[in-house]
């Protein structure tokens, strides 16, 4: 394939599906911004969550539910937060709102994305076949990116929405994926005295760190050995049936 054609068919895909690159574009800056933004509000008014009714906490798993689907408040944020304010009462409430924010923001991706994405892609018969194979292996690709504290949560909504992996398995896997570090954040906000030292420095002693690079290498790791096998498998069946 020559390059002029290899550029044409570059220009071609970024032009058909720019609404999905600017989304995603938005997905990993907007949180940045709004979580200064929360952090500082929360200085100002730091007794606004404390000693919520059953309603009110109803209420606010309501709200991070919309707000990390949005990419409007960062996992990590709610986690810490919530732990700091609700303590243990409220952490069952987190991880299901964890889930509904998933299936929000995968609804919204489909909305805005409408398979362009998807059906460019499947032009192409060694990338139609990987395609396949990654959702054949969906389970473990929505736990280990979920599982990572570096890859930003709204954005991957969006990323495995686009590969149109079931919605039921995405719901499960998404809870389950990002149980691990939503617990350790989760119990680092219950210990805490002070909410703006713990958004400040949540992860400052040897054995957090210890446990986010631990986290970080088995999602790098397992990321990489499912995209091999699928590679691979992919290969195999191009093979075949040329």
């Amino acid at each position: 394939m020559s390059s002029m054609l290899k550029l044409s068919m570059l220009r071609t895909f970024i032009r058909e599906n720019a609404s999905s690159f600017v989304s995603m574009l938005l997905l990993v800056a907007v949180p940045l911004v709004v979580s200064s933004t929360a952090a500082v509000f929360l200085y100002q008014y730091q007794d606004l969550l404390r000693d919520l009714s059953w309603p009110q906490m109803l209420l606010y798993f309501v709200v991070i539910s919309v707000t990390m689907s949005l990419a409007l408040t960062p996992t990590t944020f709610v986690a810490l937060v919530s732990g700091f304010y609700l303590g243990w009462p409220g952490f069952a409430g987190v991880v299901v709102s964890y889930g509904i924010a998933s299936l929000i923001g995968y609804t919204l991706a489909r909305l805005i994305d409408h398979g362009k994405m998807m059906n460019f892609l499947n032009r192409f018969e060694k990338t139609k076949y990987l395609m396949q194979e990654l959702r054949d292996q969906s389970w473990s690709l929505i736990f280990l990116t979920r599982i990572s504290p570096v890859l930003p949560f709204a954005l991957m909504n969006f990323v495995l929405s686009l590969l149109q992996v079931d919605k039921v398995r995405f719901f499960i896997a998404s809870m389950v994926g990002m149980l691990p570090r939503t617990l350790f954040f989760y119990w680092v906000g219950t210990q805490a005295s002070d909410v703006i030292k713990l958004l400040q420095d949540p992860g400052s002693n040897k054995g957090s760190q210890l446990l986010m690079i631990s986290l970080i290498i088995i999602s790098i790791g397992g990321l990489y050995f499912v995209f091999d096998q699928a590679l691979k498998k992919a290969l195999r069946k191009a093979t075949a049936k040329n």
